[in-house]
């Protein structure tokens, strides 16, 4: 995901902007995909937490569950099979010259990023309803009860990207 991809798929959503922002931060792409690739984490659900922990909310293992349990059919559906198709195609067969292979994983990239906004659209949706209602006193606290809450529904993380991911947001996302 990066802020020119996002430009084609415009939202209105402070998650989705928040999620635009974050990712474009460096070292925080590339520990996401170490994340997503050795711990099975949804990076959508990952940033949705770290949005919720910007405005001090926290969620209870329970509450994270439930989330994944909600989005997993989408993610598993539409957004991961996409993902697989995308970083398939890096390697084209050899039935496809390289140029069209690349057009049709970019094509295959916006659908992606599609399918990624609409779930977000839906956690946004769900943020909106007002059931996540536990707090922190600061926002860093919040992501670190967060990303506890998340860890325990999934396995522990791995520390370096986790690390990463937690000091970029209190440099950036978790002022203000």
């Amino acid at each position: 995901m990066t802020a020119a991809d996002a430009k084609t798929q415009p939202s209105k959503s402070p998650f989705w902007q928040f999620s635009i922002k974050f990712y474009a931060v460096p070292g925080v792409a590339p520990a996401c995909i170490t994340l997503q690739d050795e711990a099975g984490v949804d990076v959508n659900l990952l940033f949705f937490l770290l949005w919720n922990a910007s405005l001090n909310r926290t969620l209870t293992k329970d509450e994270v569950a439930e989330l994944d349990r909600t989005i997993g059919v989408w993610r598993n559906t539409a957004v991961i099979p996409l993902r697989e198709i995308r970083r398939a195609l890096k390697t084209p067969p050899a039935m496809l010259t390289p140029d069209v292979a690349e057009t049709f994983r970019n094509r295959i990239k916006t659908a992606e990023l599609e399918a990624e906004r609409l779930q977000q659209e839906a956690m946004y949706a769900l943020a909106q309803s007002g059931r996540f209602r536990g707090s922190a006193p600061t926002p860093v606290e919040a992501a670190r009860a967060n990303l506890t809450s998340y860890q325990a529904i999934l396995r522990p993380f791995p520390p370096q990207p986790l690390e990463v991911v937690l000091t970029a947001f209190a440099k950036n996302a978790g002022n203000g």
